[in-house]
Formats: structure tokens, sequence, C-alpha cells
């Protein structure tokens, strides 16, 4: 019999939910920096958090592999059961990475290829919070002047991540940070500076 963490969770209304859910990441896309709250009903699994539970629902299917900090059977089940999605080892091979709260950023992420920078990976990071913390400057499309975003608990190597991240544009990740039900995306294409608070 299968384990009943497969089976729970999951958006109420998932049709909707999910629309709504794109929209606000492409809201969050198109205005870098800016703050949004999944309102969508969602059952997270344990250790996955309310915003990154619904970006996986929404957006992870069978063609887009998984990784995660810390794997465990049971979220993998839930995972497979609700996506079709795969867990992956090697972070090469994902087209989503899932950091949890205080871990380190992997490497070896694909940042893309010059003839498909589309197949880049998107690196979703829970942190502690939004409006404390250490301080972002950002610039560029969907920003006008300049964006400030104060964001607590950024892993060790944030900094230098985002910076050359930039630099390989139209390479690169996407990110997105999650704090609970709240969420902000910095695309590719924000230049991001970081201060720490």
């Amino acid at each position: 019999m299968a384990d009943d963490i497969a089976l729970l969770g999951g958006f109420r209304q998932p049709v909707f939910d999910a629309q709504a859910t794109f929209r606000l990441l492409m809201t969050a896309m198109a205005q870098p920096g800016s703050r949004h709250v999944v309102t969508a009903e969602v059952s997270a699994p344990d250790g996955l958090g309310l915003a990154r539970t619904a970006l996986v629902l929404t957006l992870v299917d069978a063609d887009a592999p998984v990784w995660l900090t810390a794997p465990t059977p049971r979220l993998a089940a839930w995972l497979a059961f609700h996506t079709g999605a795969r867990l992956v080892a090697d972070t090469a091979d994902a087209a989503f990475a899932l950091v949890d709260r205080g871990a380190a950023l992997p490497a070896g992420l694909s940042r893309g290829t010059q003839d498909y920078p589309d197949r880049s990976a998107t690196l979703v990071l829970e942190v502690d919070g939004f409006g404390h913390g250490d301080t972002l400057q950002l610039e560029g499309p969907g920003i006008d002047g300049r964006r400030t975003l104060a964001v607590a608990g950024l892993p060790a190597g944030f900094a230098e991540l985002v910076e050359t991240n930039r630099t390989l544009f139209p390479l690169g990740l996407d990110v997105v940070l999650t704090a609970g039900a709240e969420l902000c995306a910095l695309p590719r294409s924000t230049r991001v500076v970081v201060s720490e608070g």
C-alpha cells in the first residue's frame, strides 16, 4: 500500500489555484523584487512551505526534474503523485532546485546554452523573511530606476551568485525567493547588489 503522504496535500481547487499562482509568479517576474502573497488554498508537505508548494504544483511536471536540499522517500512520493516529476541527485539535471532555509547553495545548476538559454534551471530559495536583513539593490527591466528589497536568511555565496548571474545574460538562473506564503522573483535580467545588514 502506498504511503498516505503521497495522497495528501496539493491544491484545494487545482485548476483555479494553479492559474492564480501562475499569474502571481508572472507579475513577480515582471516586477523584480516586488513582494507577493500566495492566496491559493494549498496543503504543503512537511518542510516545503506554502509558496514553494504552490510553485511546484504550478510549474513542475514530468519533464521538469527537481533537485531538493534534503530529499526523502515521502517527499519524492508526494512529488511524483502530484506532478509526475522525478527527483535528481545531480544538480546539472535539474529544471528546478528547491533550497531549504539555511541550506547551502547548490553548485552546477544549468545556466542554459547560447542556442537554448531557456534550458536553465530555476532556483527557489526559502529564506527567513522579507522586510529586514540584507539589503538588495535591484535595477533592470520592470524596475523604474531602482528597487530596494530587504531579505533575512540569504545563504552564503548569494551575492556572488547574483553578480555572476547578471554577467551571463541571456544565460543564467531565474531566482525565486520564498518565505512561508510570500514570494518575490529575481529574473536573470535583474542586476542585484547585496549589502549585508
